[in-house]
């Protein structure tokens, strides 16, 4: 009797190692039929990379450390042409 039930006990035993593969089989089937799904929907959507997103932030951060140069070039220039102005006020 002894030998009966460690044979079944063993079956038992196979039975719950092959049920656990058999869901790990079908918990990374439904992983990837999910990410393909929300790639198809991504793509309707017409959504940009992370690649894309990063680089036109770097461009924009860009234009805009540009743009304060700019302004403050322009701001000196503005600034030099007033006291030229007010010299030349002076002098007449």
């Amino acid at each position: 009797m002894r030998n009966g039930s460690n044979r079944i006990l063993d079956e038992l035993a196979k039975l719950a190692t092959d049920a656990a593969d058999v869901a790990q089989g079908i918990r990374r089937e439904a992983g990837t039929a999910f990410r393909v799904q929300a790639e198809k929907i991504a793509n309707k959507l017409d959504l940009v990379s992370r690649e894309e997103f990063e680089t036109f932030k770097e461009m924009v951060l860009k234009a805009h450390a540009d743009n304060a140069e700019l302004k403050r070039r322009l701001d000196d220039l503005e600034k030099d042409d007033l006291e030229k102005k007010q010299i030349r006020k002076k002098v007449k």
